[in-house]
Formats: C-alpha cells, sequence, structure tokens
C-alpha cells in the first residue's frame, strides 16, 4: 500500500513539474491608436489670490473679488451647472526676519465652456474681476469616452497587424491575445502663450488674441502578448 501512494506521489509531482516547465510560444508587441477631432469645449481653472496683514480684511478682500467672478460668470450665461467653487484657503505665512505673520487667501473656481466663441472675452472679463492666476485652460471633446474606445481599438489592431508582420516569414500565424496591458497616458493640449501673456500682464487685463485651437489627439497605447500558432 505504501508503494502505491510513493508511486501515485511521484507520478503527480513528475506531472506536475512537466506543466510547469511548459512554456507557451508567445510574441509580444506594442500596438498605438490615434483618433483626432476638433474640441467643442475647454475647461478653465482660475484663482483669485489676496495678501495682507490682517486674517479677516485679507479674507474679505478675496470672498468680494469672487463675488465679482461669479457674478461676470454668470453674466456670460454660463449654466449653473458648468462652473464651481473648487478650493478655498486661508494660509498665515511667517516671515522669519521681520518676526511677522502675514496671510494669503484663495479661491479657485472650475469652468466648462461649451460654447468657444466665448473663451476670448470670458478669459479678459476674468482677469479684469480679479482673478490673478490662471491654472489650468485645457481643449477637450465633449465625447472623449468614445473617441478613447475608437483609439484602444485601433491600437489593438495596430499590436495585431505588427504581429503579423512579424511572424509572416516564419510560417507561423497569430492565435488569442494572452495578456493585454492598456498603457495609455492622457494628454490635454493647453493654450501656453495665452496664460504666459495674461500672467505677464500688470495692467490687469488679458492680451487680446485668438486662439488656434486646431484639432486635439487622443491616443491609446497597449501591449499585447499573442500566443503563436
Amino acid at each position: 500500500m505504501k508503494k502505491v501512494v510513493l508511486f501515485l506521489t511521484i507520478m503527480f509531482m513528475t506531472m506536475s513539474y512537466g506543466q510547469e516547465t511548459k512554456q507557451i510560444p508567445l510574441i509580444n508587441v506594442n500596438g498605438e491608436g490615434k483618433v483626432k477631432v476638433a474640441p467643442d469645449q475647454v475647461c478653465i481653472s482660475a484663482t483669485v489670490e489676496t495678501k495682507g496683514n490682517i486674517a479677516k480684511d485679507v479674507k474679505k478682500q478675496n470672498d468680494e473679488k469672487m463675488d465679482a467672478v461669479l457674478k461676470f460668470i454668470k453674466k456670460m450665461n454660463i449654466p449653473t451647472a458648468d462652473f464651481r467653487t473648487k478650493q478655498v484657503a486661508l494660509n498665515p505665512q511667517y516671515d522669519y526676519e521681520k518676526k511677522k505673520t502675514s496671510y494669503n487667501a484663495t479661491q479657485t473656481v472650475e469652468i466648462v465652456v461649451k460654447d468657444l466663441s466665448k473663451y476670448d472675452e470670458l478669459m479678459e472679463g476674468l482677469v479684469q474681476q480679479g482673478i490673478n492666476r490662471i491654472d489650468r485652460v485645457s481643449f477637450e471633446s465633449s465625447k472623449e469616452l468614445q473617441l478613447q474606445a475608437e483609439a484602444r481599438k485601433l491600437a489593438m489592431k495596430d499590436a495585431k497587424a505588427k504581429a503579423e508582420d512579424y511572424v509572416s516569414v516564419l510560417g507561423q500565424k497569430v492565435g488569442k491575445a494572452y495578456t493585454i496591458s492598456d498603457n495609455t497616458q492622457v494628454y490635454r493640449p493647453q493654450p501656453m502663450y495665452a496664460m504666459k501673456s495674461m500672467a505677464m500682464d500688470s495692467n490687469g487685463g488679458a492680451a487680446n488674441e485668438t486662439l488656434a485651437i486646431g484639432e486635439i489627439e487622443i491616443t491609446a497605447n497597449v501591449s499585447v502578448s499573442f500566443v503563436l500558432d
């Protein structure tokens, strides 16, 4: 009985070892898919920043400027659902040389503009009403999720085409996908020159520039391992 058990144990270990050492023939490739589209909306993140020596006064000034900014946004007929206060802060800043505490108040508003013809007027008005820091401007598409899906499909087709090119000279065929990794990094174009001109404008007004937005490019990148038949 012990011999039978020992024999079965050895046979099971041999089978397991054989399964573990069995290698699957694979080919590893990268694929890329790109979709270009004209943006139909812009997301703006802008901040009112005030500084002073008395916390109460600094906060009051900051609130008054932000109130003027929000009223201007409403005047531009931006729907209430398309803008919101994103961040509010009041921080003490201690100067060790002067041994004095000052205060820095900030409020950030995020705006989604779905009518790009309003962009120039809106940006100029924001600065005039008290915005003194433009944190982010990104042009986007309202169909981004749909376009991302299309780009992923193109990336997979590109990966399979590359794999077929590589193995065509070997007399082999590309089989099922064994592993798939999504390496996509989301990037949204920003009009850097527009933000720079506003930041350098000491008179508190934005430069009257017309943006050449062009197209945004949505890219998907995948790594795929295919089984070789």
